[in-house]
């Protein structure tokens, strides 16, 4: 049977040498997690938190990285969730409301946060 050319390869012995480290055969199953980022709404923001909108409920004091795009600045800052519920039934699509409390932003995170609201504050005055 041959291979497809876009078909995963079998590693070969050299394939191993090229590691910086020798990696360990599990007998049986280690378990982890995969952190993926999901498209959310931000409903509301402030230096210390946000409310989001979510397609998928998040855990109760679970910890997350959250992408933020602020205008034409993105930043990731790590959040604790505080609340969690349901907040639209719409057919088959439910939507959560999650209440984020940010955990430690660094300076130049709450920075670029604090630089965005007041942007949008100086926008809405100016209307």
């Amino acid at each position: 049977m041959a291979l497809r050319d876009d078909a995963p390869q079998p590693l070969t012995p050299a394939d191993h040498e090229k590691r910086d480290s020798e990696r360990l055969n599990m007998l049986g199953e280690l378990h982890g997690e995969v952190m993926v980022f999901q498209p959310m709404t931000i409903r509301e923001i402030s230096i210390g938190g946000a409310q989001i909108e979510t397609a998928f409920p998040l855990q109760l004091d679970s910890l997350h990285d959250f992408r933020l795009t602020l205008g034409d600045r993105s930043v990731v800052v790590k959040g604790r969730v505080a609340h969690c519920s349901i907040s639209d039934v719409d057919q088959e699509l439910v939507t959560y409301r999650s209440g984020i409390e940010f955990v430690e932003p660094s300076e130049r995170i709450a920075a670029v946060i604090s630089d965005f609201i007041g942007a949008v504050k100086d926008g809405r005055r100016a209307i």
